[in-house]
């Protein structure tokens, strides 16, 4: 067999994701905060990018360290001046002290994690040091709920078994007796918040419920053997296995929902909630919408004048090697900036698409929402449908509407009974009005939904109904219902 080499032409048509491109891509799908993020680290590493906005430091030239102002001389006269208003009673007492050192300020917030709290009341509780090291790692097990969570539930196991399952486990991980674990678990349980460190739902009910001011056994009976029962709400058949009328049944569920704490931990180390900063601004001037891009904090990029020199000068001075990383740095400088700009441009574009879609919507509200998917604005605006829906992807705009993510402007729709259409949207604040509007002892069920819809000229299947329910995290009608 012989063997023999053959050189071929061949063209061919392929699609290359050039560097250039996935910069642009990924720049699209950032937030502002992001963005602006990605940007100053940019700038950090690469030395041929400037920051306009950055306040600039003459070279050569070192920075005055700043002086500390001096402390005024105390005003004897003023003081003097004082203290006879003051025996006089002229003193406005409804003034606020301007003196930066006042003590209302030095006093700490009273927020701490759970398992500091935990800790703080370990350390009084007078265990020996064994004791107070196997208290700590029980402790540093509890969730943020205040439950211990050591081991995995086996999905047959029943609530006993994963509680005594739970105990040896710490047994054997802290090298004590199993009967030791038990007996500082109780503790544990018992500080403030009760029930934390519980294993299963059952056990920190449960302990809260033995440690009521008066103890109820029928509580008591209810949230160790009838928790299944008590959370579908079937008061008969908790009646009949305890023996006792439905009036008590009754009074022992309000007990427990309004004594007992189903998660101990809440409260204990939660972030602040933080306000959604809007990458786009729609503010109404007469009778046009104006759209304005958050640029808060973001640089300004410009190439440096110095390395721009630097590469013209024909590299007389400058080394090879550095000529080359300069070379690098400036492309990669200038890709970023046409991107940026490219970014820009391409999420103005979407929203002033959206603006002129929605415009009744920002006009009159949500009833005229109309139906919009990511093709509309992308054969509007003539780009892929999966660049609208990068840029619509973790951003927020800010309307007279109030600020709403921008993939909320889309959404499917549904007939109106008029041959209109209607969003999905409108639909589910239609669900929330009816069911938040119903007689809690006699909640609509999703047939009784549909029918107060079709009664609005909205026709929609039980289904449909049912689904945006549960999508608003409101229960089925049997459980919504108070008996009490």
């Amino acid at each position: 067999m012989a063997y023999e080499l053959k050189q071929e032409l061949k063209l061919t048509q392929s699609l290359v994701m050039t560097p250039q491109l996935q910069l642009a891509i990924k720049l699209l799908q950032l937030s502002r905060l992001e963005l602006v993020e990605m940007v100053r680290e940019e700038v950090q590493t690469n030395p041929v990018l400037e920051d306009v906005s950055a306040p600039e430091v003459a070279s050569g030239a070192p920075e005055a360290p700043a002086e500390a102002p001096e402390k005024p001389e105390v005003d004897w006269e003023s003081y003097l001046t004082g203290q006879n208003e003051y025996r006089q009673g002229g003193i406005d007492f409804s003034a606020r002290d301007e003196e930066e050192d006042d003590f209302m300020s030095n006093i700490s917030d009273a927020g701490g994690s759970l398992s500091e709290h935990l800790a703080w009341q370990l350390g009084s509780s007078g265990f020996n040091p064994q004791d107070m090291a196997l208290g700590e790692f029980i402790i540093g097990n509890i969730d943020e709920d205040g439950y211990l969570r050591l081991l995995e539930r086996a999905p047959s196991s029943t609530d006993s078994e994963h509680e005594a399952a739970t105990v040896g486990e710490i047994a054997r991980c802290a090298g004590v007796e199993p009967v030791d674990a038990q007996r500082v678990l109780r503790v544990i349980q018992l500080l403030d918040p009760p029930g934390v460190g519980s294993c299963t739902l059952r056990e920190c009910l449960l302990v809260q419920a033995r440690n009521m001011d008066v103890r109820d056994t029928v509580v008591e009976d209810m949230v160790a053997s009838h928790l299944e029962n008590l959370a579908s709400r079937n008061y008969k058949a908790i009646a009949r296995a305890l023996g006792v009328n439905i009036e008590e049944v009754f009074e022992a569920a309000r007990t427990i929902s309004k004594c007992l704490n189903p998660t101990p931990g809440a409260g204990f180390g939660k972030d602040e909630s933080r306000a959604v900063v809007p990458d786009i601004f729609i503010h109404k001037v007469g009778d046009d919408y104006i759209i304005t891009l958050n640029d808060d904090g973001m640089p300004k990029l410009k190439i440096s004048p110095y390395y721009r020199e630097l590469l013209k000068s024909n590299g007389a001075t400058t080394p090879d090697n550095a000529k080359g990383y300069i070379q690098d740095k400036l492309r990669s400088a200038v890709w970023l900036i046409k991107s940026v700009h490219q970014r820009q441009r391409t999420v103005y574009r979407v929203v002033e698409c959206i603006v002129r879609f929605q415009r009744e919507f920002l006009d009159q509200g949500l009833k005229y929402l109309k139906p919009l998917v990511l093709k509309d604005v992308a054969a509007e605006i003539g780009v892929h449908e999966s660049t609208v829906s990068r840029v619509t992807s973790n951003k927020y705009v800010q309307t007279p509407r109030g600020i709403f993510e921008l993939k909320y402007f889309f959404s499917n729709g549904m007939s109106g009974g008029e041959g209109e259409e209607v969003t999905a949207e409108y639909i589910k604040e239609k669900v929330r009005k009816i069911i938040e509007a119903e007689d809690t002892k006699r909640p609509f069920s999703d047939a009784q939904i549909v029918e107060k819809l079709k009664e609005s000229g909205i026709e929609v299947a039980r289904r449909t109904a049912t689904k945006y329910r549960e999508a608003l995290g409101f229960l089925s009608s049997s459980r919504r219902k108070a008996h009490f």
